[in-house]
Order: structure tokens, then C-alpha cells, then sequence
């Protein structure tokens, strides 16, 4: 069997695509090839990843990774208060946002995580745009994460129930 050199080199410079990519670029990566919502990876290992709107994926995210989102990366498609306080609450290092609200990006600095962002805007609307949206007016006075994962879990409850 005949190797040609492009061929090796193909080989080798996906290698080394791979090493050299942070978690937060494969985040990225994976977000928008896949057209996802919110991608969580860590370790280079796409811990999850989802197509869901809202806040529903990262509180899913939560409640079955646990423990190992810890020093993870996150890339979504729009984050606001809400999912930068669960950010916080999931002890997450790093965060791109496709958009990210101002409010998003004071919580964030606050505590240290780095993020980036395409577009920052004043506030998240909701899925109709007619309003905030429902998790952003509930995190609008919360500064505490875990008080505020509690919070949008039973929010997230009620809003289905009213479904």
C-alpha cells in the first residue's frame, strides 16, 4: 500500500487540529455543525449536547452530568442572566454565546468565567419575542446560583404544566 505524502499530511494536520483546539472551540464547533443549542465539553469529550430551546437543555445538562460539568466549556445559542448564573452554579470555565445579554456578561465577569459572544443585546426575549423572557425576569433579582437553579427548575415545572 502506497501512501501519498498529501495524504499523511491530511493525516497529520487533522491530528494536529485536533490537539491544539480548545474544549471551548470544539464547543463551537459542534454547536454549529450539528445546528445545536447548547453544546457542554470537556476534556476535548462533548459531555452533551442539544437542540432544545429555552433553559430546558442546561438544566437537563445539570441534573445528569452533575459534579462533572466542573471546569467544563459551554457554547449556546443565547444566554442571558439566567444561563450565566447556572454557568456559575456548574462551576463552568469558559462560554461562547451565539448571543449574550449584558446582564449575562456582568454575571460572568463577576465570577471569572471567560466568554465570548457574536452579538451582545439589553435583554432575551421569549420564543414568541414579545416580552423578556420568563427565566430572564426570574433571574432578574437573584444573585445566589444555587437559589437560582432551584428557582428555574420549579419555573421550568410550572411552565410545563401549564402546557
Amino acid at each position: 500500500m502506497v501512501f501519498g505524502c498529501n495524504s499523511i499530511f491530511r493525516s497529520v494536520a487533522v491530528y494536529v487540529y485536533e490537539i491544539v483546539m480548545s474544549d471551548l472551540d470544539i464547543a463551537k464547533s459542534t454547536l454549529y455543525t450539528k445546528e445545536l443549542t447548547l453544546t457542554i465539553v470537556k476534556n476535548g469529550k462533548v459531555l452533551f449536547e442539544t437542540d432544545s430551546h429555552r433553559i430546558s437543555g442546561f438544566l437537563g445538562a445539570i441534573e445528569q452530568l452533575g459534579a462533572r460539568t466542573e471546569g467544563a466549556s459551554v457554547a449556546d445559542r443565547v444566554a442571558g442572566k439566567a444561563v450565566a448564573l447556572l454557568c456559575v452554579y456548574a462551576k463552568i470555565c469558559d462560554v461562547y454565546a451565539e448571543v449574550l445579554s449584558k446582564k449575562a456578561k456582568a454575571v460572568l465577569e463577576d465570577n471569572g468565567i471567560s466568554h465570548e459572544w457574536k452579538e451582545i443585546v439589553d435583554s432575551i426575549l421569549d420564543l414568541n419575542k414579545s416580552g423578556v423572557c420568563p427565566f430572564e425576569k426570574a433571574a432578574a433579582d437573584l444573585s445566589d446560583p444555587e437559589a437560582a437553579y432551584k428557582e428555574f427548575k420549579a419555573l421550568q415545572e410550572s411552565l410545563k404544566a401549564c402546557k
